[in-house]
């Protein structure tokens, strides 16, 4: 059947058709579902494909709790559930104590860990190294622990410290054996993301690494979900890019296809294992974007 590229991505190319590659059906073959435990989320989990990897955000707005509550639902429901737990919500040690137990009791081996964007936080815990260590010290049964990577730079921490911190995470799961991943927050510059990759992996950093980017999403959803869920820097890079810019303004609204183009043939040598799509809960779009990739354009 005839290429979906051009419904994929309506500017059009010329030669072959990059998104049919086997190394993009590769890293597209290997996507992480993001969704957002809001009102939104019910339809997100029913459009989820079978057996899908998925994760779970945490919010200041509903904490820890919704985290938990909607991971076991996923499971229950034969996905790959990952929760994410943000240190600023943790209230301490005996917290964080609770939180390894619960992760054993359902024997949840994969976590994302984050600092969180609670104004205050709850506890002792300012970031999330130290939250990390604690729990790693309670012995959660992780088999895989995912941190974050910032390619567009952290709204409120200076880029030195930001790489500090990234490095001695690796250095805490290296010393309590605890394979790890990072997860890059969304960035729309690949230029960027490139740059900031090899400028890591040159510092040391041997991490796998899964690439953040936007699912397919309109461009309002994108806007106020983002600015909500702090991306803000990279929501403003669209401001300075016209290509993006156009891109977003498409007929059905942003897709992720260009930027997953621009790593696919390098994705082995980068140390890219995985694609983290920021869905907003747009999951039945970025769905049919990835079986549209997987298969080649068919319409199926």
């Amino acid at each position: 059947m005839a290429s979906l590229w051009g419904k994929i991505w309506p500017f059009g190319r010329s030669g072959a058709d990059p998104a049919s590659s086997p190394a993009m059906r590769a890293l597209v073959s290997n996507l992480h579902y993001e969704i957002v435990p809001m009102k939104s989320i019910e339809q997100a989990i029913e459009d989820l494909p079978p057996n899908a990897h998925v994760s779970v955000t945490c919010s200041p707005a509903k904490g820890i709790a919704a985290t938990q509550d909607y991971t076991l639902r996923l499971l229950d429901l034969g996905h790959h559930a990952v929760p994410h737990f943000a240190a600023r919500l943790v209230e301490g040690p005996d917290h964080a104590v609770k939180l390894a137990g619960w992760l054993r009791e359902h024997g949840i081996e994969s976590l994302f860990v984050i600092a969180g964007d609670a104004p205050e936080p709850v506890g002792p815990y300012e970031g999330a190294l130290p939250f990390i260590r604690d729990l790693l010290d309670a012995d959660p049964g992780l088999t895989r622990l995912g941190i974050t990577g910032y390619p567009d730079g952290h709204a409120l921490i200076e880029p030195a410290v930001v790489t500090e911190q990234l490095h001695a995470k690796q250095a805490l799961l290296a010393e309590a054996g605890v394979p790890g991943w990072v997860s890059t927050q969304m960035c729309f510059d690949e230029d960027r993301i490139r740059e900031w990759l090899q400028a890591e992996r040159a510092a040391g950093l041997t991490l796998p690494v899964r690439l953040g980017v936007p699912g397919v999403v309109d461009r309002t959803r994108l806007m106020t979900m983002g600015t909500r869920l702090g991306i803000g820097a990279s929501l403003r890079f669209l401001g300075k890019n016209r290509s993006t810019v156009m891109r977003l303004m498409a007929p059905g609204g942003y897709d992720p296809t260009d930027t997953v183009v621009a790593f696919a043939d390098d994705a082995e040598r980068l140390g890219i294992e995985a694609l983290h799509s920021f869905t907003f809960n747009a999951v039945a779009d970025t769905r049919k974007w990835q079986e549209a990739i997987l298969t080649g354009g068919s319409a199926g």
